[in-house]
């Protein structure tokens, strides 16, 4: 296996990655950037972005994507197509962490900067899969304004749903949301303010039959999991929000994690229990999950290795 030797490492392309390659680069610290199973991360399947500070008249997902892309490449990140199958984070300071490209390449990087993001978990359905970003979303926050003034669902019965349901309820004219069980696992505040709302209505122990539509969502077809009796309504615009899940799969046992899954990072940084090994954007905010926090996160965590590596010359010149 061939072994490759840099400076900076940074996995995964959203715009975390991107904007920390742009620091990095600046910086000098010539980072290769390895995309991922989804080059440009999850902004590559919205349509519009229309929150990103600096665009008055909005943006398409994978325009912007490109943009970072060209603009991260203007200050020499070498982008590459491909996966990062296995790593091995050294615990030592100054120490050499290992990362494995596809199972034939190994890279030995003084730094690591992950941004590898989460995957907005869907129900599965082909009817809903064929309408994603014609009116089936994972974030309302991002999407909601679309549906301003018109009827709209959301599934799940947990905090974000909840959160969402009231967000949505503010700027639609009536919410239907779906909760699968006969009760919310949402907190007792939240549950208040969903039930507080007159334009929200809660079905209980309902579930998606089948999103109804050919080239937009039209309607949704609904069955209740106790009575199995089948329903319908009108809806131009369905969120989904039953949690995500982070790309983390791979750092298993190498750094630490919560129970979902998401990396813990040191209060107010960037750092992980490895030094040298940094985590930005959506792989370790469950809180936020904006392109423009992913983006923040993704400045931090150059910032944090410039200065990590620039910490170890010192001690080497001392």
């Amino acid at each position: 296996m061939s072994v490759e030797r840099i400076k900076c490492l940074i996995i995964g392309s959203g715009p975390a990655g991107y904007t920390a390659a742009i620091y990095a680069s600046r910086a000098d610290l010539k980072p290769v950037m390895y995309t991922g199973m989804e080059p440009g991360g999850q902004l590559t399947t919205t349509t519009e972005v229309d929150n990103f500070p600096g665009y008055p008249e909005g943006i398409d997902g994978p325009t912007m994507m490109v943009q970072l892309q060209k603009q991260a490449e203007r200050f020499g990140t070498e982008v590459r197509i491909g996966m990062i199958t296995k790593v091995e984070f050294s615990s030592e300071i100054g120490g050499i962490h290992k990362a494995v490209v596809d199972n034939t390449t190994e890279i030995e990087a003084e730094t690591v900067i992950i941004s590898t993001g989460a995957t907005a978990r869907y129900l599965g359905l082909p009817s809903e899969q064929k309408l994603r970003g014609g009116g089936v979303s994972a974030c309302a926050v991002c999407d909601g304004f679309f549906y301003k003034k018109q009827n709209v669902a959301i599934v799940g019965g947990g905090d974000t749903a909840a959160e969402e349901a009231t967000y949505l309820a503010n700027i639609c004219e009536h919410v239907t949301m779906l909760v699968r069980k006969d009760e919310m696992r949402a907190s007792k505040a939240m549950q208040h303010r969903v039930n507080s709302r007159k334009n929200i209505t809660v079905l209980y122990n309902t579930e998606v039959d089948e999103v109804l539509g050919e080239q937009v969502v039209e309607g949704l077809r609904m069955i209740n999991n106790e009575t199995k009796e089948i329903s319908e309504i009108e809806i131009t615009g369905l969120f989904i929000a039953i949690g995500h899940k982070p790309n983390t799969d791979i750092f298993k046992g190498q750094l630490e994690m919560d129970d979902t899954g998401y990396i813990i990072t040191e209060a107010k940084s960037t750092k992980t229990a490895k030094p040298g090994v940094f985590a930005s954007g959506d792989v370790q905010d469950k809180e936020y999950r904006q392109a423009i926090t992913a983006a923040g996160s993704g400045c931090m965590a150059a910032l944090d290795a410039e200065r990590y590596l620039a910490s170890i010359e010192e001690e080497v010149e001392a």
